[in-house]
């Protein structure tokens, strides 16, 4: 996976604001820009990181912040956040409303699920209000992901219908398409490069080009080369490799790396 190229490369998803990145952020971001990687989304979790993301989003014009309550930390969000995100959505240049979500294989319990369905719906409703689209996390949660949002855009007018990406796409090849129906796009990374995730890898051949988009979600989910060290969007060129190998589309295809990042821009409207 030595090979190299200079088509340009957007990493959709990656929480470059963690600490596990403060001693050498900014060798990795001199380093992304050598690798023609000319977009990073850092998408916050909770509130309390938010402001980290806005600051380091200021250092450096090729990252982009999304802001959003993610579901893994349910029991740190309060009612007020909400209003504070929107707040934000009118002070803030965000690219979209993210991390958000429902996830449904870290817990059973009924009172957490109807929590995650309670903050999810209310940020789509932030989403829609401000035009912006959404980074969704989805576990074992697609089918009740995809019935919020044709219900939602149901009753939505059309102007204000919810598009965006399907972060860590893990679901089937059904729940693929009706996301696409619903006008998103599908992130593929570091999962997808290990040759066990036979139905994820299938799903790159069966879908349209016009699917996916690229992430790495550092620094976790590293890809196979880098397995059990810190991810970092400087994989992000291993990660396009596979999506090549599984496209069937090999040799490195300049058309295709170029769809890649033009489904970003399409989802992801303001970073230019």
């Amino acid at each position: 996976m030595s090979h190299q190229f200079n088509e340009t490369l957007i990493d959709s998803h990656c929480h470059l604001d963690f600490p596990v990145f403060d001693s050498d952020r900014k060798v990795i971001l001199n380093a992304c820009q050598k690798q023609s990687i000319t977009a990073i989304v850092v998408p916050g979790v909770c509130r309390k990181n938010w402001q980290r993301v806005l600051t380091l989003c200021k250092y450096s014009k090729m990252l982009y912040p999304a802001l959003g309550l993610h579901p893994c930390f349910i029991d740190e969000h309060h009612k007020g956040d909400l209003q504070v995100l929107a707040q934000l959505c009118q002070t803030e240049p965000l690219t979209a409303i993210g991390e958000i979500g429902l996830d449904f294989f870290i817990t059973s319990d009924p009172v957490n699920k109807k929590t995650q369905e309670y903050f999810f719906s209310e940020q789509l409703q932030v989403a829609s209000q401000y035009q912006l689209p959404v980074l969704i996390h989805a576990r074992k949660s697609h089918a009740q992901v995809i019935k919020y949002l044709k219900t939602y855009n149901a009753s939505s007018a059309s102007a204000s219908s919810i598009r965006g990406i399907i972060h860590a796409y893990s679901g089937s090849y059904e729940e693929a398409k009706e996301y696409l129906k619903l006008g998103f796009k599908l992130g593929f990374g570091g999962a997808y490069t290990y040759p066990k995730a036979t139905k994820l890898r299938s799903l790159v051949s069966k879908l349209p080009i016009e699917a996916w988009v690229l992430e790495t979600d550092a620094p976790d989910m590293s890809p196979l080369e880098q397995r059990d060290q810190r991810n970092s969007p400087q994989n992000l060129h291993e990660i396009a490799q596979i999506f090549m190998q599984l496209f069937h589309s090999e040799p490195i295809n300049a058309q295709i790396i170029e769809q890649l990042y033009q489904n970003t821009l399409d989802v992801l409207t303001s970073i230019r």
